[in-house]
C-alpha cells in the first residue's frame, strides 16, 4: 500500500471530474514514487478564459470543461523538474493500463492521439482519450 493519500484540497479538485479519470488518478497514487495532488479538475469558461489569457493554455475548448481532464503536479513542486512530471506520467499511464482507460499527457501529446498545439508542453494536465470519452 501506498504512503501517499490525496490531501482535502485534492479530493475537492477531483469533485465534477469524469469517475474513470479519478479511478486513473486513486490508482496512480498507489503506483507512484513520488507524492502528487491535483490542482486542477473541471473548469468554468470565466477560469478557462483567464488562463488563455496568460497562456497557461493555448485552447478554449479544454476537456477541463467538461470534467475528461485534471492537473496534477508533484510534490514538493519544481515547475522545471520535467523528470518529475514524467514521473507521474509513468504511473498515470500504468494506471490506465491497468484499468485499461485510455488517456492522454499534455507533456507527450502524440503517446495517444494528437494535439491542437503539439509544441505545448503541458506537464500537469492528464486526460481521458477523446476518441472513447467524446
Amino acid at each position: 500500500m501506498s504512503k501517499f493519500k490525496f490531501s482535502k484540497r485534492s479530493e475537492d479538485n477531483l469533485n465534477g471530474v469524469h469517475p474513470d479519470l479519478i479511478k486513473v488518478a486513486r490508482l496512480a497514487l498507489q503506483l507512484s514514487k513520488r507524492d502528487f495532488t491535483v490542482i486542477e479538475g473541471i473548469r468554468s469558461k470565466e477560469r478557462q478564459a483567464e488562463l488563455y489569457q496568460k497562456g497557461a493554455t493555448k485552447t478554449m475548448n479544454s476537456r477541463h470543461l467538461t470534467g475528461h481532464a485534471i492537473d496534477i503536479v508533484p510534490y514538493p513542486l519544481d515547475w522545471h523538474d520535467k523528470q518529475a512530471f514524467a514521473d507521474l506520467a509513468k504511473a498515470m499511464f500504468e494506471a490506465a493500463k491497468q484499468l485499461k482507460i485510455p488517456i492522454r499527457w499534455g507533456g507527450d501529446w502524440n503517446r495517444n492521439g494528437r494535439s491542437d498545439d503539439e509544441s505545448f508542453y503541458d506537464g500537469p494536465h492528464f486526460e481521458l482519450l477523446k476518441a472513447v470519452y467524446p
